[in-house]
């Protein structure tokens, strides 16, 4: 068995790998270790997004969570990041948010967030992997009056609504907005929040049925959402994940605004204000060449990490970064949360284009982004690490590291939530990269299968 958790907590189809008794058992562990120190009886938040599998591993996992004796608090579908501030103002011991983010329906996930808001170093997953795997060994069951219970909350949501509004207040009743809500946590609050600022709102894909949930929708499917744009003559478009968390955005001319885009825009904007930490942008070795390249014009200085949001964090609280995050859209505002938040980094880009006057396609226009080609291998879950010990995927690997040198890069990933290994190609011909990735990506997935 492979390590249970990936870079963003534990994922798997629900009903076969991620079943409800390893959902129990997460519970359990997980209560277990977060708050083993505490002398109180601890209490632990629990949020999903909209998928069908939600109901049935929530419970789950708040039966472990009472078998160990720790009380959970249910708030129901809300985003991702309002689990992590929620986690945090009401001084719980932990939080923990059931979604497999921007993952076809029959996915499921489970992550974590300490009493902080901050997602589990590896060191304490391990710990709780650990217990899994020993049969809960040493834990003690308590009985009678000193299990845990259960307190049911409706309220969250328009919590996390009322802390991003406060968190950036602008007027946006003169913009047109169109918003993908992906049938996911986002359908109630990005709406609510943008309306509540005064924005003029046109939601689709708001309406959740447990099994619609990224449905060709949402951030990682953009097609729709630019050309309703276009044709509703709107200002901007801001599609959201499953559990918003990312966001991409989409400018009036009906062209895409990614994770880099709208750092490049939102953080020259804080650091002309002298709200930028350091003048520096936390991004991963994912971000675009061009990123690299505005940064170098614009005096700000990029701190790289590997993929995934949690690196990112991790460096910006090592260095003191306000500002952070991915190409994917996970965006990171420190000062306002403590993980990637699609509404807040909507919120900051509307905020720049209502105080600069200008569009979105003049804003998003100090960034040239290089053509990249992205490829998924797939390849079985417990190999996809080792590609590189198969000589013909290090020799081809090698060979396209010299062509490109110079001119574009190569990286080669594996995937920390799925059995794929990535393959993505920058360089100045798209036709050329895009041929490049599907045959390397073809190699790998014959070889690796």
């Amino acid at each position: 068995m492979g390590r249970l958790f990936g870079t963003d907590g534990v994922r798997g189809v629900a009903n076969d790998e991620l079943t409800p008794l390893l959902a129990m058992q997460l519970g359990q562990a997980g209560a277990y270790v977060l708050t083993k120190e505490n002398e109180h009886k601890p209490t632990i938040m629990v949020g999903c997004d909209t998928r069908i599998s939600g109901d049935m591993l929530a419970n789950a996992l708040m039966a472990g969570i009472c078998s160990v004796g720790a009380n959970a608090v249910y708030v129901g579908v809300v985003p991702t990041p309002a689990v992590a501030y929620l986690t945090r103002k009401y001084k719980v011991d932990a939080g923990v948010v059931i979604s497999a983010s921007h993952n076809p329906v029959e996915f499921n996930g489970i992550k974590f967030f300490d009493g902080n808001g901050y997602k589990l170093p590896d060191a304490m997953e391990d710990e709780i992997e650990a217990l899994i795997k020993n049969q809960m060994n040493g834990i003690k069951f308590p009985i009678g009056a000193n299990v845990g219970k259960i307190k049911y909350r409706t309220d969250a949501r328009e919590e996390y609504i009322n802390h991003s509004i406060q968190s950036v207040n602008v007027d946006l009743s003169h913009l047109k907005i169109v918003v993908d809500c992906a049938e996911g946590a986002s359908h109630y609050t990005s709406v609510e929040a943008l309306k509540e600022l005064g924005g003029n709102v046109v939601a689709i894909h708001n309406m959740p049925d447990g099994t619609n949930i990224n449905a060709n929708c949402g951030s990682t499917h953009m097609e729709e959402i630019r050309a309703r744009v276009v044709y509703e003559q709107a200002n901007i478009g801001l599609a959201f994940d499953g559990d918003a968390d990312r966001l991409i955005a989409v400018d009036e001319l009906g062209n895409v605004v990614d994770g880099d885009q709208i750092m490049a825009i939102v953080g020259n904007h804080m650091k002309a204000k002298g709200e930028l930490s350091g003048d520096t942008i936390v991004a991963t070795v994912m971000s675009n060449l061009g990123f690299y390249l505005m940064a170098e014009k614009c005096g700000l200085t990029i701190e790289q990490t590997k993929v995934g949001d949690r690196y990112v964090l991790e460096r910006m609280k090592e260095i003191g970064a306000s500002l952070g995050g991915e190409q994917s859209g996970h965006i990171i505002f420190l000062k306002e949360n403590t993980t990637g938040d699609g509404l807040l980094s909507a919120l900051h880009l509307l905020q720049v284009m209502v105080e600069t006057g200008k569009p979105l396609s003049e804003l998003a226009s100090i960034m040239d982004v290089l053509p990249q080609a992205l490829v998924n291998a797939k390849v079985p879950n417990h190999k996809k690490e080792k590609y590189m010990e198969y000589p013909e995927i290090a020799e081809a690997i090698g060979k396209l590291n010299e062509k490109f040198a110079g001119e574009g890069r190569v990286l080669i990933r594996p995937s920390g939530t799925e059995p794929l290994v990535r393959v993505m190609i920058e360089g100045k011909d798209q036709q050329m990269i895009d041929a490049e990735a599907k045959a390397l990506a073809d190699l790998i997935q014959n070889i690796m299968l």
